[in-house]
């Protein structure tokens, strides 16, 4: 499992490849050239797409029991 600051790291790579492409794409560019930045812009969106889908790895540590704080159990009358 990545770390954090992996996943961050790895979701502004793929922002910036994407950001890239379409700075690329505004240019002059033969067919060949915008069909081959085309298809690799398609395959960073969904890069990120996939990525930003799995869970992010923050650990959430218990106190011990003694530390937990008390549930509110209300009076049935």
């Amino acid at each position: 499992m990545m770390t954090l600051e992996e996943k961050l790291a790895r979701l502004r790579t793929h922002r910036n490849s994407i950001h890239r492409y379409h700075r690329l794409l505004k240019t002059r560019l033969s067919d060949l050239e915008r069909e081959y930045i085309e298809s690799r812009l398609s395959e960073e969106r969904e890069a990120l797409v996939s990525l930003a889908r799995t869970p992010f790895p923050i650990p959430f540590k218990m106190p011990p029991p003694e530390q937990q704080p008390q549930t509110f159990k209300p009076e049935v009358t």
